[in-house]
């Protein structure tokens, strides 16, 4: 599999058939609540390990349902229909999709036959905590929200859902039933309330065998264990909560440092993506005179244009929602907001722009790499980038 190249060029990792197997295994019918005679769709690109995860549904016994083309095409509804049609006990899709049907004021529940729908999969980005409540009260009241996470790098999840535990809002359920999983903070010791690096300790079935072109395993150690020796390190930025569940904070490398206080991306994206004249948006921190700078670039949502009025609505949003630390210094519109083909957010490119890097990155991995073309021109005319 090749990872998605959110934090560079892709890597292409070599998996071990049974490892995967097993892993898969346990987080469908253990985790996921498959067997026979449920029917699984996981809207997916074959590009995404989350075909790989949908083709094991096979192992449970289930019906696979699976889609080729857009999840906006005809429209948002699409999907909905499709399950109701199909019988679908199982749906996958991303936090985006989740997110836009609540902007989108859809309502499942009251216009699609869903009554065998029980769980419902989201992952790619966190999930807001105001699509848990879209969900519970429009989205599918009666079945499960089973937010996971985890990677390419192990094809599986880390933390995920579990049909025995109750959902609570904005966090994903729990740790997975053998990933010795908890966070670090930077000297390696465990985090015993707040965030830090999410590890495992213990290996995993399915940890990769190899990396492509790395006959000395060399690139596969740099990958996950040099910043703590012996001990597997994810690059997601994570807080396990008292109910022994767990909220993810954006990917480490992404995470924002004014004053010296680490900031994951997602907390500023739980206030923006609320308001309603915001259409979508990424963050990231620009290095000035040895500290760092929070820039904010939004996409408008249709009609609405970034005003003063709306300036100010964000940045009270943040400050209340979040901290004074979070309130960006610079806010710009720009056209539309980098993606990888598996519809993850391009931020670390994007702070290369902003820090004025010439680094070339890999647009091959992007579903629209023209945007950041369309980011670095407004950069310049705002003097942001040289």
């Amino acid at each position: 599999l090749f990872s998605s190249g959110t934090t560079g060029k892709p890597k292409c990792i070599v998996h071990g058939t049974g490892g995967i197997l097993l892993n898969h295994a346990k987080e469908l019918m253990l985790h996921g609540d498959i067997g026979p005679g449920d029917s699984l769709m996981y809207f997916t690109t074959c590009g995404w390990m989350m075909w790989n995860w949908q083709a094991s549904g096979l192992l449970t016994g289930a019906r696979l349902v699976t889609v080729d083309g857009s999840p906006g095409y005809p429209n948002l509804s699409y999907l909905w229909e499709l399950a109701a049609n199909e019988g679908v006990t199982h749906f996958g899709t991303s936090a985006r999709f989740i997110a836009g049907c609540r902007k989108a004021n859809l309502t499942p529940a009251q216009t699609h036959s869903l009554q065998k729908l029980r769980v419902v999969f989201s992952t790619g980005s966190p999930l807001l905590p105001e699509d848990y409540d879209w969900f519970y009260a429009d989205g599918v009241p009666q079945a499960l929200l089973g937010s996971i996470a985890g990677g390419t790098d192990i094809c599986g999840c880390f933390v995920g859902c579990v049909p025995t535990l109750p959902v609570h809002r904005g966090e994903i359920q729990g740790k997975m039933l053998g990933a010795d999983v908890t966070a670090f903070d930077d000297q390696g010791h465990e985090v015993q309330a707040g965030r830090g690096e999410l590890v495992c300790r213990e290996p995993l079935p399915s940890m990769p065998v190899a990396f492509w072109n790395d006959p000395d395993g060399s690139r596969y150690r740099d990958a996950y264990f040099v910043t703590y020796p012996g001990v597997w390190a994810h690059g997601d930025f994570i807080e396990f909560t008292e109910t022994g569940g767990a909220i993810i904070y954006g990917r480490s490398d992404a995470t924002l440092n004014p004053g010296g206080v680490r900031i994951g991306t997602a907390e500023i994206y739980r206030q923006v993506e609320t308001v309603d004249a915001v259409k979508d948006s990424l963050v990231v921190g620009r290095q000035v005179d040895g500290d760092v700078e929070v820039v904010l670039l939004i996409v408008p949502a249709q009609g609405h244009e970034l005003s003063e009025a709306l300036v100010k609505e964000l940045r009270t949003r943040i400050r209340e929602g979040a901290s004074p630390r979070h309130v960006p210094r610079h806010i710009l519109a720009v056209p539309d907001i980098p993606y990888t083909r598996s519809g993850k957010k391009v931020e670390l490119a994007v702070a290369r722009l902003v820090n004025g890097s010439v680094r070339a990155d890999n647009r091959d991995a992007l579903a629209n790499p023209q945007a950041l073309d369309e980011i670095g021109e407004c950069l310049r005319a705002l003097g942001l980038r040289a």
